[in-house]
């Protein structure tokens, strides 16, 4: 990830009740305006504001997913998920993958007005734009930085097809602007949900809705007139993988009127590695020895355990009546990270 296209923002048009921030710039982010606020929801967390040169960027090639570009109006995530593979992108800005992924996020306050003059160039033809698939464009920030409106504006104004995955339910706010996209081009909704055990999700994912928040902003998406998918990640071996537990999830995201449930197991790349193994040995430290079995080759669980997760999905997604793409695909699912050869990491 490069961030040599970052500059300075402007003060003028700041959100209300900013305060300014003591702490020092990161050496990746110089100029950047820093700011705190005085909300409970933000307390602890600090926000750079940048203005940013690009906006739509271009997915290495090397890379499995079913989608060439994305745009990405935040780094760093409130969602405090312990498991987000994308903790690592925090370390290119002198930021830690642990603590300050979680409370230091970066906003590109232009990005809706970089979108649309991206759109415009004679050079774009008119590409799928995928959304959340490094941080959560729907994280607690967005209700008061307001990014989305403008870019989904930008591309419903341009008939751009796009796509976004979130947990957050801040997204139905926009549901009259999705409406009108949805009537000039494609537009592509999916909310993960790995598990529905509210004890889980409070130790995991502490600063996202609850799993069933979720599913309500599942059902009334749906209700609107959107297909919506749920990809099922991350499943956590030991924690969230036993038969009773795919069971309930896969029936709340059927009963939900989700159309499509796709799962994938946890990965464990540098940086979320190193984070979730803490957190592991702390709450779980009798897990430990299964996750050094599961992970000992790389980032991601054998071959043969996804094949058995996923085989116990399609069960269960056949017994409430969700349907899966065909297993011949070999496209990963939207905003799922792409998989990558083996790497000798240690857990612990």
């Amino acid at each position: 990830m490069r961030w040599d296209n970052l500059a300075a923002p402007p003060v003028e048009g700041v959100p209300d009740r900013a305060a300014p921030a003591t702490p020092p710039l990161p050496l990746a982010l110089p100029g950047a305006i820093v700011r705190t606020f005085d909300t409970p929801g933000f307390a602890g967390m600090t926000f750079y504001e940048v203005r940013a040169k690009s906006i739509i960027n271009r997915v290495p090639g090397a890379s499995r997913v079913p989608f060439e570009w994305t745009v990405n109006p935040y780094r760093g995530c409130s969602h405090a998920c312990v498991y987000c593979f994308a903790r690592n992108t925090h370390t290119f800005l002198d930021l830690d993958a642990g603590a300050d992924f979680d409370r230091t996020v970066i906003v590109k306050v232009n990005a809706g007005e970089l979108v649309r003059r991206e759109l415009a160039a004679p050079r774009w033809r008119g590409s799928h734009v995928a959304m959340g698939t490094n941080v959560d464009c729907y994280q607690r920030a967005e209700g008061r930085y307001r990014l989305m409106p403008p870019i989904i504006e930008a591309l419903r104004d341009f008939a751009n097809p796009f796509s976004i995955l979130t947990k957050g339910t801040l997204i139905l706010r926009d549901l009259p602007l999705l409406r009108q996209a949805a009537e000039a081009t494609r537009v592509s909704l999916s909310f993960s949900i790995g598990f529905v055990d509210e004890s889980l999700w409070r130790a995991v994912e502490p600063g996202a809705p609850s799993p069933h928040r979720r599913l309500d902003a599942v059902r009334q998406l749906a209700d609107a007139g959107f297909g919506v998918g749920v990809l099922m990640a991350p499943i956590l071996p030991a924690l969230s993988d036993s038969d009773s537990a795919i069971d309930a999830t896969v029936a709340a995201v059927a009963a939900a009127g989700a159309v499509s449930v796709t799962p994938l197991a946890l990965h464990l790349r540098p940086g979320a590695r190193e984070w979730y193994a803490h957190w592991l040995a702390r709450e779980h430290p009798q897990l430990v020895p299964r996750y050094r079995e599961l992970y000992r080759a790389g980032a991601y669980a054998p071959q043969s355990y996804q094949r058995e997760l996923t085989a116990r999905v399609r069960i269960a997604a056949r017994r409430h009546g969700l349907h899966r793409a065909d297993p011949s695909d070999d496209r990963r699912p939207t905003g799922a990270p792409p998989p990558t050869a083996a790497e000798q990491l240690s857990l612990l």
